[in-house]
């Protein structure tokens, strides 16, 4: 029998990440002077990054 190729599989696997502050840190994609921005937002002290990882 064939095997599913790996682009195929999937993995289910989140990580959630937390601010110092104790909020917890969502993904908001925003768009800004025609460009598609991604940021990384504390629900808690509204406080913006790039990404996740910036917030320690």
């Amino acid at each position: 029998m064939a095997q599913a190729s790996k682009n195929a599989r999937t993995s289910s696997s989140t990580q959630k990440f937390f601010c110092s502050c104790g909020g917890e840190i969502k993904m908001k994609t925003l768009f800004e002077a025609g460009k598609v921005k991604n940021v990384a937002e504390c629900e808690k002290c509204k406080r913006t990054e790039r990404r996740p990882s910036d917030f320690k």
